[in-house]
């Protein structure tokens, strides 16, 4: 089923691609058939029956019921080679198996979150190889619209209702997640990626990921700067984002665009997580969405307060 990438497409690396790929080149080689029979009969005709003098006319051309019959049954019958054909591929990628695995994901300005049955929270979808896997995805503000090039997956993420799709992968490798609805500043930078591992490696990771208490308020920022985006706008280098840089950030002294400036302390911290639309500052957007204040717990903030200060 899966394929080597071509100068068309990316590499099919799930069950359902070859299908995808096979409508596609169907239509492709038919269209590029088409224009070269109907280019030619054109250059045909206007060397054929071109003027050589005032003198030279054409015969006159009496109209034939069994061309005129060939060129309605035949686009007739080609349209519907391709609705049923593309019917078919449209019904199996819409109705996933009844033993996927499902993983819940949720798409914000600007990043990927994806959660999984037992509660493990990442950055990077991963799914074990052949297993249908299932993804209910929501978004916190915008229409985004989740895309992996090599699955042939692709379904808008809507505000206030559910979307789904679905794929399986028989190849471990790593591929890329896109965005493909203009959702913004950093729609551009709304990668993730799919990492596609044995059953083995899926399980240990999923234990390995598993919160147990044992990591301080930090490490817990750390993984929570991952899981909810948070590197999609604020870097940890200094490099220029959407957001602010976490690199220096605590202590420093910040400047807004009301004309007052504070002190990034713990409480400015905190305001900016749960409020950001309070204190914008100079020379940023007020894209941050506010929604933290509702998903994330006291401890959730307060680890994340942590870990910023460590940098």
């Amino acid at each position: 089923m899966n394929q080597q990438s071509s100068i068309w497409l990316p590499e099919a690396a799930s069950t359902i691609a070859g299908d995808v790929d096979a409508l596609f080149y169907f239509i492709l080689i038919t269209s590029i058939i088409l224009f070269v029979g109907v280019i030619s009969t054109m250059v045909y005709f206007a060397w054929r029956y071109r003027r050589r003098s005032d003198a030279d006319r054409p015969e006159p051309v009496y109209e034939n019921k069994l061309v005129e019959a060939s060129w309605v049954v035949f686009p007739t019958i080609l349209v519907a080679v391709v609705f049923i054909w593309g019917f078919k591929v449209f019904l199996e990628q819409g109705i996933p198996p009844p033993n996927s695995y499902e993983i819940n994901v949720t798409a914000r300005k600007w990043s990927w979150t994806f959660t999984y049955p037992n509660g493990v929270v990442s950055a990077d979808l991963h799914v074990p190889t052949n297993q249908p896997v299932k993804l209910r995805m929501t978004s916190e503000d915008v229409i985004h619209s989740f895309f992996v090039p090599a699955f042939r997956v692709k379904a808008d993420v809507l505000n206030g209702r559910y979307s789904y799709v679905w794929f399986e992968s028989p190849k471990q490798d790593t591929f890329i997640v896109a965005c493909t609805e203009y959702c913004g500043t950093s729609h551009s930078d709304m990668y993730s990626r799919v990492i596609v591992q044995s059953q083995d490696e899926f399980d240990q990771w999923l234990s390995d990921n598993m919160d147990d208490g044992t990591l301080t308020p930090a490490e817990r920022g750390q993984r929570l700067y991952t899981q909810q985006g948070c590197f999609a706008c604020h870097s940890l280098d200094g490099s220029v984002a959407a957001g602010p840089t976490f690199l220096g950030l605590a202590g420093s002294v910040r400047n807004f665009t009301d004309g007052t400036s504070a002190e990034a302390d713990d409480n400015y911290l905190r305001t900016s997580i749960v409020n950001p639309m309070l204190q914008i500052v100079e020379g940023y957007p007020p894209v941050m969405p506010g929604q933290y204040a509702a998903t994330l717990s006291v401890d959730d903030i307060d680890a994340l307060v942590a870990f910023i200060k460590e940098y």
